[in-house]
């Protein structure tokens, strides 16, 4: 349990600062994709005997790279050939594990929905490297990544290596999704990517809060809900991504909950920035939008 509670809050921290991201580009459900591909690499590794999570990384960040490289198409062609990709992967997955050796003890649950609490100590080492470098991307480069996110043309003009920083990006996330796996499962890390941003954002007024904001949004559901899984008997992973959904009802819906929450967050928001303008959808310029930063 000292394990799961550990690696819940690793997590916890580690998703949201990937999903405010992926919020402001608009690009929520890239997340999803990207477990969909990460499944052929875990089937991979069990058909071939080689580390599942090692295969489902590198099959997952060359998924991610390829996503962000048909970002480039007009739309309507991208959008039919990410559908593709995600219905490809999952696809794989399916057909390249029936060529499992007969009677293996392979627990495709475990990945796809997560299995928290058979965290080991060698799976927290592995998950603090990974949470490490993360957030060397996501809160180091969060001014880059912003500016490109706000206006990818103005960030060029600006001087800002746009497509080297996205490529980074979707690294980025792809190693979240693949770390996050055995926590809340393939099918559910996104929502833990996407939740907590989109709550904060509700709340905070400017992007250093939301970013702060959803962090401990995050880390507060993944221990409240992992802790509540070993009590009450449930999975993790769903308890987790109800308890987001909640949150999010609440600051987003329910005039009354949304004050409290924001409330609650008060004095964090105060240090990171209070009375500056909110993040939305006016653009005034590179420039200001990175002011908020400040």
């Amino acid at each position: 349990m000292q394990s799961a509670l550990v690696a819940g809050v690793l997590v916890g921290v580690m998703a949201p600062t990937v999903g405010v991201h992926l919020v402001q580009r608009r690009m929520s459900i890239i997340g999803d994709g990207i477990g969909h591909v990460a499944l052929s690499g875990v089937a991979l590794g069990v058909v071939a005997g080689w580390a599942p999570t090692g295969t489902a990384m590198a099959v997952a960040v060359a998924g991610a790279v390829g996503m962000e490289l048909l970002r480039g198409l007009r739309r309507s062609e991208a959008d039919v050939l990410l559908a593709i990709l995600f219905a490809g992967g999952i696809a794989g997955g399916v057909v390249v594990l029936s060529w499992a050796p007969a009677g293996g003890s392979m627990n495709l649950d475990a990945y796809l929905f997560g299995a928290i609490l058979t965290t080991t100590r060698t799976d927290l080492l592995v998950l603090s490297g990974t949470v490490a470098a993360v957030l060397a991307v996501t809160v180091g480069w969060r001014r880059a990544l912003f500016a490109v996110s706000v206006d990818e043309e103005c960030a060029r003009a600006a001087g800002l290596p746009v497509v080297p920083l996205n490529l980074l990006f979707a690294a980025t996330t792809a190693a979240t999704v693949v770390a996050s796996m055995r926590i809340l499962g393939l099918l559910l890390v996104s929502a833990l990517m996407v939740l907590p941003a989109a709550a904060a954002m509700a709340m905070a007024r400017s992007f250093r809060g939301t970013l702060v904001a959803a962090v401990a949004i995050g880390a507060v559901v993944a221990v409240v809900g992992t802790t509540a899984a070993y009590y009450a008997g449930l999975p993790a992973g769903g308890a987790i991504v109800l308890l987001a959904v909640v949150l999010f009802a609440g600051a987003s819906g329910a005039p009354g909950a949304h004050l409290i929450l924001r409330r609650l967050l008060a004095r964090g928001n105060a240090a990171v920035g209070r009375g500056r303008p909110a993040v939305g959808p006016a653009r005034p310029g590179i420039r200001s939008q990175v002011s908020l930063l400040l």
